[in-house]
């Protein structure tokens, strides 16, 4: 039989006036495991559900990289490249990229009676992945590309409430183009009022892109910009790695030599992820705070229950015990007590993150955060690892007021009593 650990039992089961004068604090000591352990597991699942939402949205419109002319790194309306390219084969069998698709995007405004709304028209072709705003439709659905040009578009639910839209409505849309003659020299710059009709409205809560964007058949750009079919503004390229993204990147950049670029989402949208880097900090300031609180609060929790046996321990040591002998017994107990605070802190923490995650309890505004509600990513990694380091810290930090058994000698501790 372990001793240490049978004693350690009885410790906890005995009902006597030690216990009495104890058990307010360690039942302190248990609560506060089990609050910070539910605050870590609730902070780690927003930061990184938070995280991946705003990356999704971004990635799901702009792709993870971006390669383009060299000359068109601010502006809307780039100069053209040609759609075949000797690198894309190379690009096409590489394993870590997915899907490669080309884009043309134009500056435009809606009229209406009461209204005018500046929007950037972006054109796909039938590679585009619809993946995404097929998911964050709420009405309608994406037009189908055949060999008619169509004119049909997606819009968002912002710009279909502001200006009045509804599902298969006629827009008109007002762009300036320049006309060239049969040689290609620019003759003059107009103004051209073009029809389009609504097939499907989205929202995703990201604010900045549901403003203005509108996608349509690539053609009708190119049509307008005097390109040729094989012209297009650049390339969206999607990879399966997100972590990857840096790598990739520095690599397609050499690939495709001078006169093109290749830039990341990080590269484009540097302030938003920015923004969320940050978050990784905040996360770690609260995950140190919570496990020093909860193991300065079973620190003080197994000096007490050592000073409420000092009379014990004396009896323990005059029959021959050692003090590595009697640590292991207070060690037991207190991680008897951390281990009930962890279940049901976890207990705590992963319920609220479940009702959360399916029913959206707590609202955001996506005016402010780019999402109506906060998300939520549970990771059974991340619960390990919240465990196993709230576990290992503690028992680390306990070891401090165990060595004070040591300086007990047992003529004292007895007559403590």
């Amino acid at each position: 039989m372990n001793i240490e650990r049978f004693i350690a039992k009885r410790i906890l089961s005995g009902s006597g006036a030690s216990n009495q004068l104890s058990r307010p604090i360690v039942r302190i000591s248990v609560w506060g495991i089990v609050l910070g352990l539910a605050v870590m597991i609730l902070a780690v699942a927003i930061v990184t559900g938070f995280q991946n939402e705003i990356k999704a949205k971004l990635i799901g419109f702009n792709s993870h990289i971006q390669l383009s002319n060299y000359d068109n790194n601010v502006s809307a309306e780039p100069k053209p490249i040609s759609r075949i390219q000797p690198f894309l084969a190379a690009l096409k069998s590489d394993p870590d990229i997915r899907h490669i698709e080309v884009y043309a995007t134009k500056n435009g405004i809606v009229k209406t009676k009461t209204d005018n709304e500046g929007i950037l028209l972006k054109g796909v072709s039938a590679d585009y992945d619809w993946s995404f705003l097929n998911s964050n439709f709420v009405e309608g659905e994406a037009f189908l590309l055949n060999d008619t040009v169509s004119k049909n578009i997606v819009i968002s639910k912002y710009l279909s409430d502001k200006l009045n839209f509804k599902l298969n409505d006629k827009m008109i849309i007002y762009f300036i183009v320049d006309r060239f003659d049969s040689l290609g020299n620019k003759i003059r710059t107009e103004t051209a009022a073009k029809d389009f009709y609504i097939s499907g409205i989205y929202e995703t809560g990201l604010e900045d892109v549901d403003k203005t964007l509108v996608l349509s058949d690539i053609r009708r750009i190119q049509k307008m910009n005097g390109w040729s079919e094989d012209e297009v503004a650049g390339f969206e390229i999607s990879i399966n790695d997100y972590k990857k993204i840096d790598d990739i990147g520095y690599e397609i950049d050499a690939l495709i030599g001078q006169g093109l670029v290749a830039q990341t989402i990080k590269q484009t949208n540097p302030a938003i992820f920015s923004w969320l880097d940050m978050m990784d900090m905040n996360a770690i300031i609260i995950l140190v705070l919570m496990v020093v609180v909860a193991g300065i609060n079973m620190m003080s929790a197994l000096l007490i229950l050592i000073l409420e046996r000092t009379n014990m321990i004396g009896i323990l040591k005059a029959m021959g015990a050692g003090n590595g002998s009697i640590q292991k017994i207070f060690l037991y107990n207190a991680v008897y007590l951390i281990g009930k605070g962890m279940i049901w802190g976890n207990v705590f923490g992963i319920s609220i993150a479940l009702m959360q995650k399916y029913f959206g309890i707590f609202k955001l505004d996506p005016t402010a955060y780019y999402i109506s509600q906060i998300p939520i990513n549970l990771s059974i990694l991340h619960i390990i690892l919240l465990n196993s380091g709230t576990l290992v810290c503690c028992i680390l930090m306990l070891i401090i007021p165990s060595f004070i058994i040591s300086k007990i000698t047992p003529v004292k501790a007895i007559r403590f009593s």
